[in-house]
């Protein structure tokens, strides 16, 4: 079968469109990408348990809802870093 140069054209170029979508598709799951993201969200719950702390010193939350919603944010902050810390543990080694 013959292939028309402008039909190998055509099909080149779209080759070349897949493949720069796939290096972007892979650099987003890069593991440094993803170790990024997820150092992000260990500093964004121990950011979000800091306000709350700050608010029950300036009493404005009570003690009942305070002790509740610190308990769930402070076991959110280890349980990421404790992962963050395993993965960059096995992404080294």
């Amino acid at each position: 079968m013959i292939i028309r140069t402008s039909e190998l054209a055509d099909a080149l170029e779209k080759l070349n469109d897949l493949e720069r979508q796939k290096e972007g598709i892979m650099k987003c799951y890069s593991t440094a990408s993803l170790l990024h993201c997820l150092k992000e969200a260990v500093n964004k719950a121990d950011e979000e348990s800091e306000a709350l702390h700050r608010q029950f010193l300036d009493k404005e939350i009570e003690l009942g809802a305070f002790i509740q919603k610190y308990k769930k944010l402070r076991s959110v902050y280890h349980r990421r870093a404790l992962t963050h810390l395993a993965a960059t543990a096995s992404s080294v080694g």
